[in-house]
């Protein structure tokens, strides 16, 4: 019991020098932990780090084009050729309607592959699913030259099915 008010007695005579930087505005300290000094502002060290790098980049990267084509995109005729499409379209509201469902349908099934993402184990077993129905189509319908042939003939029918020429 007396080991405990000598203890603290012995300590709380040290005292505990921390140099300090000169700061123009006065800080209220109400902590006993020691001073750190403000941290130096990163935005001049990267501003002056990305100058440089886009300097050497562009000294290293200097390309002339030798063609004498003009890759340029016009974008007033391309406004101009979807107005035109647009207009030879009859059922917009069809169009409009497969659009929003397409768009609907993409949102759905990014939401189903978070919630599938997120349960543990189950994004492996998705991925060796994958890997062992590429293999079955791989030596199903690839490996073999009669097995090819069969897979272009199923390609080629339900294309027929499709556009409804069969």
């Amino acid at each position: 019991m007396a080991a405990a008010p000598a203890y603290a007695t012995a300590y709380s005579n040290t005292a505990v020098l921390v140099p300090r930087l000169h700061t123009t505005k006065p800080t209220v300290r109400c902590s006993a932990l020691p001073y750190l000094p403000p941290r130096f502002s990163s935005t001049a060290f990267t501003a002056s780090t990305k100058n440089f790098s886009e300097s050497r980049r562009s000294s290293l990267l200097q390309v002339r084009a030798s063609s004498s084509e003009d890759t340029s995109i016009n974008t007033s005729e391309l406004f101009t050729d979807l107005k035109e499409k647009w207009d030879a379209v009859e059922n917009k509201s069809t169009v409009l309607l497969y659009g929003g469902g397409a768009i609907v349908a993409v949102w759905l099934s990014s939401v189903v592959v978070g919630a599938v993402n997120s349960v543990p184990l189950l994004p492996k077993i998705m991925e060796l699913v994958g890997l062992g129905y590429t293999g079955w189509f791989v030596y199903r319908y690839l490996l073999f030259k009669s097995s090819r042939k069969e897979l272009a003939t199923d390609i080629e029918a339900l294309k027929k099915k499709i556009a409804g020429t069969e």
